[in-house]
């Protein structure tokens, strides 16, 4: 089974499934954990953000440099990974299982502490499974398939995250569920780098030098333009994901057992509409079809402000899927040949620190993510579970729904300032491969 399965779309996307599963539980629960559930203030809780994010800049290009860098004879991204999947489970662990009685102050340093070392590590985890995509998968036609197939596995993994972590949390605990989900991170992530094999070639090129590699990237106009329009679409994903809780809770007035059911609603229509937008790139190309993704993600936030119970909650989730599936499925297409013009220009592949910088940018979502609420917050009167104020509903349909609509609405601005970079690959199509 294993020389069978190596280095085949469906292997690579075992490492999808195991990073999506804590990490969209995290993205999805833990402001309804902290704020709704033990009363941190979302002031304190978007400071905890604002820290993490300076940290995040200095540990992510790093971690992609140095992984570049790397030279072992199990590869340069393996061993980054494999030493990563312990601390990862402890951090996300932590996360969950804060100690009865903190509050105030000392909660505010629990979470901290903990953001940081789940963030780190994620770090880690990300730019070196990130790295591998373009090295592994050449050609555009067999990055599309690759990408579909991998957002397929990352879609199963949301919803395995989103809508089963309710259940797990009522059932178990929040604590109980952290470790639930670390293991089965653990399973799949370990599975992924058994099933996979580095380009020997890959690390024989000579990295160029630490100064020279963030000149070279950081002079990138298409990466730039491009990671900064993703950033504001994935700003919308994790305000979708953390918000959908409150969202059911305020404005829907549904219990906190039926938010399982509302969140599947998003995801379980996203899996076979994956099909739907592996057709669009083909027939679109993958610049085309990014930029069409991101004007129909925003326009399919608009009817989650009209809802007003579960049933309408449901409708208005599953129009929000199609514009959120294009958006997973259409970005790593275009992400792979900035690095493949990199390449030609260089003579050197750099997966791992384009990778970082890329994953800085649209890991800033965070933050975004975090004002947005507080600010909307402040606005509305909302500070926290114990402290709701005068208009929690509105406060939520707007984080929802309008809120997601301008962001999306400034990638569309910022996509048309990108040529299609893509045009270049034409010539390139009579040798892409079938894996």
């Amino acid at each position: 089974m294993r020389n069978r399965m190596r280095n085949t779309p469906a292997a690579y996307a075992l490492g999808m499934f195991a990073m999506m599963v804590p990490s969209q539980a995290f993205s999805a629960f833990y402001s309804y954990y902290y704020v709704e559930k033990l009363g941190l203030g979302i002031g304190l809780a978007t400071l905890a953000r604002t820290i993490y994010l300076i940290w995040d800049a200095v540990n992510n290009p790093m971690a992609g440099y140095l992984s570049d860098r790397t030279d072992t004879r199990f590869g340069r991204r393996k061993p980054w990974i494999v030493s990563a999947v312990p601390l990862m489970m402890l951090s996300f662990i932590m996360i969950f299982a804060v100690p009865e009685g903190l509050a105030g102050n000392s909660l505010f340093w629990w979470f901290l502490i903990s953001l940081i070392l789940f963030e780190g590590v994620s770090t880690i985890l990300w730019v070196n499974y990130g790295a591998l995509f373009p090295e592994l998968f050449r050609g555009d036609k067999l990055r599309a398939k690759a990408s579909a197939v991998q957002q397929a596995f990352q879609i199963a993994a949301i919803l395995v995250g989103s809508a089963l972590t309710p259940i797990l949390f009522g059932a178990l605990g929040f604590g109980n569920m952290a470790i639930v989900f670390a293991f089965v991170f653990a399973i799949f992530m370990l599975l992924c780098v058994w099933l996979i094999r580095e380009d020997e070639d890959a690390r024989k090129e000579k990295p160029l030098p630490l100064r020279e590699a963030f000149r070279e990237t950081l002079a990138n106009k298409e990466f730039w333009l491009f990671n900064i329009a993703n950033s504001f679409a994935q700003t919308v994903n994790g305000l979708l994901a953390s918000m959908i809780p409150f969202y059911a809770k305020y404005a829907l007035k549904i219990p906190e057992s039926q938010v399982s059911l509302l969140l599947a609603s998003i995801f379980v229509s996203v899996i076979p509409l994956v099909a739907v937008w592996y057709w669009i790139i083909r027939k679109l190309g993958g610049f085309h079809s990014w930029r069409l993704s991101l004007a129909i993600y925003g326009l399919s936030a608009i009817p989650l402000w009209f809802a007003d119970n579960l049933a309408g909650g449901i409708a208005a989730g599953v129009v929000i899927g199609f514009g959120l599936t294009g958006f997973l499925v259409t970005p790593s297409v275009l992400s792979s040949r900035i690095i493949d013009l990199d390449a030609q220009k260089t003579g050197r592949r750099r997966e791992g620190i384009y990778t970082a910088v890329g994953g800085f940018i649209t890991r800033s979502s965070g933050l975004i993510s975090a004002l947005a609420f507080w600010i909307v917050g402040m606005i509305f009167g909302y500070v926290s579970g114990s402290n709701p104020g005068p208009y929690p509903a509105e406060t939520f349909r707007v984080l929802v729904s309008v809120v997601p609509l301008l962001l999306l609405a400034l990638s569309v601005v910022v996509s048309l300032l990108l040529s299609n970079f893509t045009d270049d690959s034409k010539r390139e199509s009579g040798s892409d491969t079938e894996g």
